[in-house]
């Protein structure tokens, strides 16, 4: 229907347009035998010569048509505006000028009416069906979109890594299968399923698989699909939405980032009525009207869920809320086997050690880690996928791509090399850091070098003392900066940014200061609509303040002294890796070993560095390049 609309709205414009252009040029009526054009100021020439045997003014066509004494027909046009003037001059010259007023017909003058309207109001709905797909009055039509019949269906087993959500959710494809068999118990199947997590884990994917097991109907819009310019179109929407939802029934209806529409009442700063909320009030009253015999369930995604009105997040409306975390070490292996299906990989790869090097992948990276693969060994003419394209693949996603024609000054690479090669030694003394998987000063991305370092296994807790180490293994590139040239570069910027963001954190959210105690240290209220950090509210004391950057500052310095002091007592390995990337620029695991064998053997003959803590459940984020 909308391109049908489209069409009339061009054909309106045509027509109009065409109308206009016959108008125009049947205005100066039957002009008959063909004629000479000339000036009018030839013709009042002629005029004052006496060589004009006739002549005939035509007002509205603003046209002289006549004859000369050589027999020669001309017509001359001349300016609306000079009528009466061009009259009088010509009555002088005692030559008679009959004038043709040419009398506008009413159906001529209907269509000089008509035509503009027409014309503008085809463009009208021309530019609407463009940008809306509706008709005039159809803004609030459901803009939710069915799968495409052509493509093929998913199902759960197009799902890898998440058993326990999947076993979540087939509840209720098999409540859309075998409604009967849940009623004869008198259960009741959740209204609503919201699934939250990271971006990239695969939320979308569950809902098409739910729809492509139980075979029903299936719905897709966008939360910000809702919100339009228009006051009250994206209440109708919601209504139009259920309607069509319940008509199809058995039916699921996804909304993706329903954070867009479904944020906290009142927290924007225009009040509390605005277009967004009317459409979250209509949201909340077709959920409660929700007829579980309908045979309609709403699955709904986000990525922050505490963003969301707690009216919508109350039993009822999404009766059951499913965490969509990152995959473990099994759950990336069975990923990566999902995306390996009908692609040619090559003999001896070895997907657990892959899923081992992606501690923190989320699906989605998964699958562009293969993807990129694939494309790596198409570049280079390979007929398979070999374990080199995929580790090369691991550091594009992470990293990014190489730049290798960036120019560099020798002794800008020489500062870059000593720079990871102390990344790489305060983290090969470390014992509770990961292994130094590969170090390079070939630019990546925003990075000059890197320090690849991959986790062996997936760790959801961290104590203090491995979080010290990590502060004492970022600063260890600014370190061996400041012991070999004497004059730091601001090559550690990003470096001393996340060192002193993990710093802040232990005393103030994870209680790891013995000066300030267990205690967490301000709130974060983020607001919706005003950021992600600007509600911070620091609920202490200037005095705590001091305090609490005294002890940031104490945290920073020992971590910094640790490194000064494994860089000093290995100054020897420190030049001699420097020297190994200058001439190679990269080195990977097996080189790094070889190289810092000496460390290693050091590291094992001592204990931990650093007093033990207790173990938070702070959750930290996956292992990145360290640049």
């Amino acid at each position: 229907m909308p391109k049908r609309i489209r069409y009339y709205g061009l054909a309106a414009i045509v027509v109009g347009l065409a109308t206009l252009l016959l108008v125009w040029r049947s205005g100066g009526g039957d002009e008959g035998p063909q004629r000479d054009s000339i000036d009018i100021t030839e013709f009042e020439q002629a005029v004052a010569e006496g060589t004009v045997v006739e002549a005939t003014l035509y007002e509205r066509s603003s046209l002289i048509k006549g004859e000369l004494e050589d027999g020669t027909l001309f017509v001359a046009r001349f300016p609306l505006a000079y009528t009466d003037e061009l009259t009088t001059n010509v009555v002088k010259a005692g030559l008679a000028l009959p004038v043709e007023r040419q009398p506008v017909s009413i159906w001529t003058g209907l269509l000089w009416d008509f035509v503009p309207l027409l014309v503008v109001f085809g463009i009208l709905i021309w530019m609407i069906s463009r940008v809306y797909g509706k008709t005039v009055f159809g803004f609030g039509g459901s803009r939710a979109r069915g799968i495409d019949k052509n493509q093929p269906v998913v199902t759960f087993a197009d799902v890898a890594g998440l058993d326990e959500v999947v076993e979540e959710l087939a509840e209720i494809k098999e409540f859309l299968a075998e409604p009967k068999r849940f009623e004869a118990l008198g259960a009741r199947i959740p209204k609503g399923v919201l699934l939250y997590g990271p971006p990239g884990t695969g939320k979308t994917l569950l809902a098409r698989a739910i729809a492509g097991e139980a075979g029903a109907e299936f719905f897709s819009i966008s939360g910000s699909d809702f919100v339009e310019m228009f006051a009250g179109v994206g209440a109708a929407r919601v209504r139009n939405m259920f309607k069509e939802a319940k008509a199809a029934a058995p039916a699921i209806l996804f909304v993706d980032e329903i954070d867009a529409v479904g944020r906290q009442r009142g927290a924007g700063m225009g009040g509390g009525h605005d277009e967004r909320e009317q459409t979250l009030n209509q949201l909340l009253v077709e959920m409660d009207g929700f007829d579980v015999s309908t045979g309609v369930i709403l699955i709904a995604a986000t990525n922050r869920p505490d963003m969301l009105d707690p009216a919508l997040l109350r039993p009822g409306r999404f009766d059951r809320q499913v965490v969509v975390d990152t995959p473990d070490l099994e759950g990336r292996k069975a990923i990566l086997q999902v995306h390996g299906r009908g692609k040619p990989l090559a003999e001896g790869v070895d997907l657990g050690v892959i899923a081992r090097r992606t501690a923190g992948f989320t699906g989605a990276d998964l699958a562009n880690l293969v993807n990129e693969a694939a494309l790596l060994s198409a570049r280079h003419g390979f007929t398979s996928i070999g374990a080199a394209q995929l580790d090369a693949a691991i550091e594009r996603v992470l990293a990014g791509p190489e730049r290798r024609s960036r120019a560099m000054s020798e002794h800008e690479k020489r500062v870059i090399a000593y720079h990871e090669s102390g990344h790489a030694i305060v983290g090969h003394a470390l014992p509770m850091r990961g292994p130094v998987h590969k170090i390079s000063i070939i630019p990546r991305g925003r990075a000059l070098g890197y320090t690849l370092v991959l986790p062996t296994e997936d760790r959801l807790l961290a104590s203090s003392s491995e979080l010290g180490h990590e502060i004492a293994m970022l600063l260890g590139g600014r370190t061996a900066e400041e012991l070999t040239f004497s004059d730091p570069t601001t090559g550690a910027y990003d470096d001393i940014e996340k060192a002193t963001t993990i710093a802040r954190r232990m005393v103030t959210e994870f209680g790891m200061s013995a000066e300030l105690g267990t205690v967490r240290l301000g709130t974060s209220r983020s607001e919706p609509f005003l950021g992600r950090d600007h509600g911070h509210t620091a609920d202490y004391s200037e005095a705590v303040a001091a305090r609490v950057d005294s002890e940031v500052r104490r945290i920073i310095d020992e971590a910094h002294s640790t490194a000064r002091d494994i860089l000093t007592t290995h100054r020897v390995a420190l030049d001699r890796l420097a020297e190994a990337l200058i001439e190679r620029e990269t080195l990977d695991a097996s080189e790094v070993d070889d190289l810092l064998d000496d460390v290693k053997k050091w590291a094992n003959s001592r204990r931990t560095l650093g007093s033990a803590s207790s173990v938070v459940a702070s959750n930290p984020p996956p292992a990145r390049p360290i640049s």
